[in-house]
Order: structure tokens, then sequence, then C-alpha cells
């Protein structure tokens, strides 16, 4: 039996950088606000200090800091022709699970999407024509601009404590930094990371090439901060283990140690740990949310939450499973088109080549999560002409050393045995004189790309799994193509001992082996009921007095990660929150 509880102003489902800030935003109104996280508190000096922390063992193959696969995962498949098997263990993504989310395992890297992502079927349809983009490729403008979102990425990077070079401060270009992205009022706060070898060996050959080589950003303080809000940051120490790692000397942004603390300050704020939501409650009519439902999971009690405004800030897999468990919306059915809750997951792609050098030393084990050089002219550069290689989108190009970790890191060239005394031989021989090249891109959305619930799997609470069908098509393979190209024009640039190419091959997506945590979509962003679940402040058009957070929202993916643009919607949401429907509640935001 549910106990009901005492109505608050706020409830806030999930505790990583959209239900900090957001926490901290709205307790400084006043409002009464409780975020309920399904994990617990882990701290520097409790959980993330020498020696503890450089355990490969416990954060990688153990994965601790990660969603409990036992308790709830999900299901895969490639195609609606396939039975979707459970994924017994996260592989291919790692969400993160407890106070601060996946910002405690990220590495830090921090971009700002721009109106070639916002805007993009209206700039390509300019540009290209209509036929250009396929058939069954789902994506739409988002309804917001640049120019908005430009201030709320200002405040997240001073927040977040973010390393870079500005390349178009005020709209003049900057020596060493992206000449591509889009126009800044400011530098970042902080100046860039060191630069290893490898990447200052990519830098000058991309340079050579008539590239525009700049440092990666990156939450990792290149030097001790204070945020705006007062929190302290330590300087990175390049130690090696940033991702899948808590951070041991405080230097990676995450909102465990920024916004989270602040808003705990606050008596009328309440965080309740080891609490699983299993649904949002709606009105009899449907037209509005009544609060939540969770489970205790240290004694199994259920509890009735009920609240004035609810905040969905989980992870993007769970925003759209909580979404539809609780019936909210109109899931997407790929066959008719119709329907919108599911619809437009998108995920990553890109090719990598491995080159050795007999005469060079990287020292590997130094590196941090933004120890790398970039160049952006195949994503952001609207000059690059995509009428010939054919493809939407684009991808970055970049190299360096990133969490390359002394157990699993083991670079052999091609034709090395997989064990024995060769192997041994050939890993003492090249651990030191290996770097590799990649490109990533993001995945454009199409039809048949989805979520829905699965029919036959449940999770711990015996309700359904989520399940993803996704696949790769022929606009991924075209960007792999055209960026192969550019990297083994690259190595050849190089002239290492070895190496092995960059190849782009038509595959399918596997779940087992890690390709990246940046999962997009389900709950998009749009212009209208009609084309999306949300509208430009992450309102729920259904019930306005929902908003879901995150980077479920995401009409597709990019070549950048998504968390740059996560923090800076959520201060545009939390903006749009405080001075504009709390002004008018339950009603939709204009």
């Amino acid at each position: 039996m549910s106990t009901k509880l005492k109505e608050v102003d706020v409830v806030i489902v999930g505790m990583g950088w959209t239900g900090g800030i957001l926490a901290k935003e709205l307790s400084e109104t006043g409002l009464s606000v409780l975020a309920l996280e399904r994990g617990d508190f882990k701290t520097t000096a409790d959980d993330y200090s020498l020696p503890n922390i450089r355990d490969e063992l416990r954060y990688t193959i153990r994965q601790e800091l990660m969603q409990n696969a036992s308790r709830d995962t999900l299901s895969a498949r490639n195609n609606p022709s396939q039975e979707a098997l459970p994924m017994r263990r996260l592989g291919s993504f790692l969400p993160g699970e407890g106070v601060g989310g996946s910002a405690i395992h990220w590495s830090g890297g921090t971009w700002r999407w721009t109106d070639m992502d916002f805007k993009i079927r209206s700039m390509y349809e300019d540009r290209y024509g209509k036929k250009f983009i396929p058939e069954d490729m789902t994506i739409q403008d988002w309804g917001i601009t640049y120019a908005e979102l430009e201030p709320y990425y200002d405040k997240f990077e001073k927040v977040a404590g973010v390393s870079g070079k500005a390349g178009n401060l005020n709209g003049k270009t900057q020596a060493g930094g992206n000449p591509f992205e889009g126009s800044r009022k400011n530098e970042y706060p902080l100046p860039p990371l060191k630069t290893i070898l490898s990447a200052k060996i990519f830098e000058e050959v991309a340079s050579n090439q008539g590239y525009h080589p700049f440092p990666r950003p990156s939450a990792n303080a290149s030097q001790a901060y204070t945020n705006p809000d007062g929190a302290n940051f330590g300087a990175c120490q390049y130690c090696g283990y940033c991702q899948r790692f808590g951070c041991e000397s405080n230097a990676k942004g995450g909102p465990q140690m920024t916004v989270i603390p602040i808003a705990m300050k606050k008596p009328n704020f309440e965080l309740r740990l080891n609490t699983w939501v299993t649904q949002i409650n709606k009105d009899s009519n449907g037209k509005k949310v009544t609060g939540v439902t969770y489970t205790n999971l240290k004694t199994g009690e259920e509890f009735i939450q009920p609240a004035a405004l609810v905040l969905m800030c989980a992870f993007a897999f769970n925003n759209v499973h909580l979404m539809l468990l609780s019936k909210i919306g109109t899931p997407y059915d790929p066959v008719t088109g119709k329907g919108l809750i599911g619809k437009n997951y998108a995920y990553d792609t890109g090719v990598g080549a491995e080159l050795f050098f007999e005469d060079k030393h990287f020292n590997p084990f130094i590196n941090a999560g933004g120890t790398n050089t970039v160049i952006d002219d195949f994503h952001a550069n609207w000059n690059f002409d995509r009428s010939g290689p054919g493809f939407v989108g684009g991808y970055i190009v970049s190299a360096g050393h990133n969490t390359n970790l002394p157990i699993g890191y083991r670079p052999v060239p091609k034709g090395t045995p997989m064990w024995g005394s060769k192997w041994k031989e050939e890993t003492a021989k090249w651990y030191q004189t290996a770097m590799g090249i990649s490109t990533r891109s993001g995945v454009l959305p199409h039809r048949h790309n989805y979520y829905d619930l699965d029919p036959t799997y449940k999770n711990a609470f015996g309700q359904p799994l989520m399940r993803l069908t996704f696949d790769y098509h022929e606009n991924e393979l075209k960007m792999d193509t055209h960026g192969a190209g550019i990297v083994n024009q690259m190595i050849k640039a190089l002239n290492p001992t070895k190496f092995s190419n960059a190849v782009a091959t038509k595959r399918s997506w596997n779940t087992v082996p890690y390709q990246s945590t940046h999962s997009t979509g389900g709950t998009i962003m749009g212009t209208s009921p009609a084309n999306s679940v949300v509208n430009k402040y992450q309102q729920s058009w259904d019930c306005p007095n929902l908003f879901i957070l995150g980077a479920s929202v995401f009409v597709h993916n990019s070549a950048y990660q998504p968390t740059g643009l996560v923090g800076a919607l959520a201060y545009w949401t939390a903006d749009a929150i405080k001075n504009k429907y709390l002004k008018n509640p339950d009603k939709l935001i204009s």
C-alpha cells in the first residue's frame, strides 16, 4: 500500500547536471524543492581520493559508478524484424547512477551547439534543396537559436570551470581557437589544458594541411579556480584517470561539487537518496501531472509524492522510459510515423586509426579528459560543401590521449597475436610510442531508430524494459567514408613506423563494446505539439506543469558532446520557470 506524502512545490527526478542546476536555481526562489535520486551521494574526500580512486578493476571493469543493469536495463535490436534482448552488462553506453549522474565519470568535453544544429532542416534545404535530405531522416528545426542560448552557455561554462580558447569572440576570429564556433561574448573562464605530444603532432599536421586545430574545450580546470557561485576547483593533475572515474583533485566540473551543495544549504530544499521513481502521476483528465510515485530502495516502501511542478532530469533513456510507463503522450509508431514519445533516437559514429613511431615517446599515462587537439573543418564549417560526399551533418577529427589506463591500454600493430610471448613483447615495445587519430560524428535520426516498451522483459519492479531499436544507415557510412579519407591523409603526412588505416565499412550497431554515452532523443523539442514533445523551454505540450530536461529533448545528435548544450538548456529553462511560468502557473510559456 502506498503512503501519500505532503505536497511540495517542485519535485525533481534525477540529480545530474540538469537536476542540480534546477535544484539550485529554484530553491533560491523560496519554493519547496524535493529531489529524488535512485543512487547515493559520493564525495571527493570520501570516495575519490587517493589511492582508492585509481582502481581500474573497480571502476572500469565492475562499473561501480554506472547504472545497475541487474535492476534495470534496456533491450536492444537493430531493426523491428528482430527480437530484442536485454543488455545484461552495460557496454555501448554507460549511464551514471548517484548524485552527479554521468557527470561524475565524464571526461569533460563541453561544446556550444549552434544554428547548424538548431536550424538543421531549413539551412540544408535552403542550400542543397529539399531532396538532399533522405526521406527517412526525421530531422527538423528545434525552435530555438544560438543567440538565445549564448548567455546560458557562458553561465554554464563558468559554473563548470571549462578550459579552452575562444575562436570567435564578439564576431572576430581569434588565433588558436575554433574559427567555426558561434560568436561568444566572453573568453573561456580558464585557459586550455597543456598540449601533450600526441596532440601537438596532430596540431602540426592539421595546420600544414590547411585545417584549423584547437584544444578541445573541457570541464577540466587547467588551474585552481573559484566559480561565480563560490565552488572551489583544484587544478588538473593529468593523472590519467578521468573517463569512468571521479576526480581526485576536484578539477573536473560536476554538479555534485558545484550547484548541488548550494541547493543543499537551503532549508526549503530536500534530497532523498535511493528513491526510484516508477511513475509520473496525472489528474483525471490527463492534462496536468500531480506528482510522482517512488519506492525507497532501502525499505521497499512505496510513496506518492504530490507536487505542483514536476521536472524530469534523469538520463535520456530514463526520461523516455518514465514517459512511456506513465502513458503521457502518444508512443511513436515507425510504420505510420505517428506519435512522438520514443521518436528520433540518435547516437554516435566515427572511424579511427592507430599510429606507431619508433622514435617518439608519448607518456600516455599522463593525460586528462581534455588533452586532445581537434579540427572542426567538417562539421560547423558551413563553407564545407556536403554535396560531393552527399551527407547531412558532419564530424570532428581529434588526436591525443585520454584515460589510457595501465591495464586496458595495450596498443599493438595489426597482425600481433592476441596473447602469448609475442603479444607481451609487442606490448612492451609499442606502449610508449602509439597514438590514435579518430573522427566523431553525430548520427542523424532515422524513421526506424526509436524507443518503445519491451513486450517480454521487465525490470526489478515488474515494469516493461525500455526497448531500443537502432542501426547505422547510409548517411553514417558516407560521413565515415569521408572522415577515413581525411585521417588517412594525415597518417601519410606523419609517416609513422607502423599504422592501421582508418576504414569505413557498412556495419550494424553492437551493444557490447563501449562507444560513447552520448544518446539523444525520445522526447524531442520543436515548434508545435504536432512535431514535438516539449516546446523550446523543455515544457511538455501535453501537461504544462511537466518539464523534461536533458539530451532526450535533442532532435538529433551532433559531432559535439551533448553536455554543454544540456547545461545551457537547463539554465535557460530555469530562467523561464522563474520569470515566466511562476507568474502564470500551469500554462504554456510563450
